[in-house]
């Protein structure tokens, strides 16, 4: 992975050891490469399409909800690396937990982007840390997110749909 000079324009200084910047680059390729749980679903319950204008991105994230839980979660798209990659690990991390806990996982990834260096050791965030990296590259930050952000849309839902698991 190149990194950025210190100071170069639409970088931040953070210190994200090479061991996880390797495993970033790694982890990224191979969900973009062998994208997991994409495709359509048919009984999606949710399903939201979202763009990032910037650099032409689009995400279609759908969901099946069943007792206020999230028992299936699919995706479309086409864009970037990171963009499917993320949507990618997004639908794998979210199955199983409620909107709720969906929506908490995304807060904290969120974070976690833009440069919340404790969330590196939240085991919770599971391989969604190896993303950490992305905060070193702002404008890069809304590709990785733009899955979660159709979750966040989508999780201001009924609440019905919003039980835990």
């Amino acid at each position: 992975m190149i990194e950025p000079r210190s100071g170069a324009p639409g970088t931040i200084d953070r210190e994200i050891p090479s061991s996880l910047n390797q495993l970033y680059q790694e982890v990224i390729l191979d969900h973009y490469r062998k994208p997991r749980n994409k495709g359509h679903l048919d009984e999606a319950t949710h399903a939201i399409t979202m763009n990032n204008p910037l650099c032409g991105d689009v995400i279609e994230l759908m969901l099946r909800v069943e007792g206020g839980s999230i028992v299936e979660a699919r995706f479309l798209g086409r864009g970037c690396s990171i963009s499917l990659a993320s949507a990618s690990m997004l639908t794998g991390r979210v199955r199983g937990k409620s909107l709720d806990q969906a929506l908490e996982l995304s807060g904290k990834f969120t974070h976690l982007l833009h440069g919340d260096e404790a969330l590196l050791s939240d085991d919770e965030l599971g391989d969604l840390r190896t993303l950490a990296g992305v905060s070193k590259f702002p404008v890069r930050i809304k590709c990785a997110l733009l899955a979660w952000n159709c979750l966040e849309e989508l999780g201001d839902g009924t609440d019905e749909d919003r039980g835990s698991a």
